[in-house]
């Protein structure tokens, strides 16, 4: 019988890693911070500002100072501030507001911050699920749909009119003639809203099961006097329309679905004819292997596994996650129904890839 060789860890790698470890403690905890910095608006209120003491950073933002001077020492620590011992001020560099205020969008990394914070939120929950199985319900986490709608707004809402829907050839053309738009999964409806009112002859409607967040988006259309759009809530995995829709979207909402097969399918049902699918998803493979040096893989595999896989499950549903990847899309897109799937992407969105799909003739 061979012996099993009992090797001595090598004490340079110990160290390295180490050190490594106390980066990624330091680092979550400047992810905190930063999200703190954001949602108070202290960002955004020192990129104007000339360096100052922590009294005149909390005054002009109006917010406590004992809270402010702490949250500025971690900001130095960090090194998100510069500071002067001697006047006791603090300033953010022009090239870090770069990337951390709202003016900033869609460049703003701090919104990106504030998933930390929401899915630390649910750690309980998700060490049951690797206990027992199942899955943590939308129900369970407080904001997401919030941080969802800021990261919908950076990398879609921004960039909708201009550069995702000219992705379909005359298509911006269409919506203004007027044609049917359903948006699948739609969230609070950030999207829905602004193409219901920059195209007024074209009819929208918005599908979601969280009604928490169609009131969202009910409020803004309401808010902003429009009559040609509406919100349903509804299960997208027992859509039974057909031959309805010229258009149908999907914003990030795919992956998480309990019956993502289902979902597609329904979609392709409810096309008309010469209509067209445009889902926006996570640039991924759907193999672990290639997605190394993905600059966000860490992150994307982090929200799948405490949020997108588990809320599927919690639904019996097949957890695909957050990085299902193309190849998987790919190959459940044409047993939906698409016969034809050309995949896009945008200069300003390395998370993103947009799939322009096109129904099976035999499905008319």
């Amino acid at each position: 019988m061979a012996t099993l060789e009992i090797r001595e860890p090598d004490q340079a790698k110990v160290e390295s890693f180490s050190d490594r470890m106390m980066d990624i403690i330091n680092g979550a905890s400047m992810a905190l911070m930063i999200s703190v910095g954001h949602r108070t608006g202290l960002f955004d209120t020192m990129a104007g500002m000339s360096p100052a003491t922590s009294h005149e950073i909390a005054a002009r933002a109006h917010l406590n100072e004992r809270y402010v001077r702490e949250w500025l020492a971690a900001m130095v620590v960090g090194r998100i501030m510069d500071y002067n011992p001697e006047h006791k001020s603090y300033s953010l560099p022009i090239e870090h507001a770069a990337l951390l205020t709202r003016d900033a969008t869609p460049d703003n990394m701090a919104a990106f911050t504030q998933y930390v914070s929401v899915l630390g939120g649910v750690e309980d929950e998700i060490v049951h699920c690797f206990k027992h199985g199942g899955g943590v319900p939308y129900s369970s986490y407080e904001r997401f749909h919030e941080v969802m709608a800021e990261d919908s707004g950076q990398t879609v809402l921004g960039a909708l009119l201009d550069q995702i829907l000219p992705l379909v050839p005359g298509l911006t053309e269409e919506l203004h003639k007027g044609i049917e738009v359903l948006d699948v999964g739609c969230g609070s409806g950030r999207a829905l809203n602004l193409m219901a009112r920059t195209f007024p002859r074209s009819q929208f409607c918005g599908y979601d099961i969280s009604e928490q967040a169609l009131e969202a988006g009910r409020a803004e259309a309401e808010a902003r006097d429009l009559d040609n759009i509406r919100f349903e809530t509804r299960d997208v995995s027992r859509m039974d329309e057909a031959n309805r829709f010229d258009l149908i979207t999907a914003f990030d909402a795919i992956h998480d679905q309990a019956e993502p097969d289902r979902v597609l399918s329904g979609i392709a049902n409810a096309l008309r004819p010469d209509g067209t699918f445009l889902m926006q998803d996570i640039t991924a493979s759907t193999y672990l292997e290639n997605n190394l040096d993905h600059p966000a893989a860490a992150f994307l595999y982090t929200i799948s596994c405490m949020h997108c896989m588990t809320v599927s499950l919690a639904e019996g549903g097949a957890g695909l996650g957050t990085m299902w990847g193309e190849e998987k899309a790919r190959e459940m897109l044409r047993e939906a129904g698409f016969a034809e799937v050309e995949v896009r992407k945008l200069s300003h969105d390395f998370q993103n890839c947009y799939y322009i799909c096109t129904r099976d003739a035999a499905l008319h």
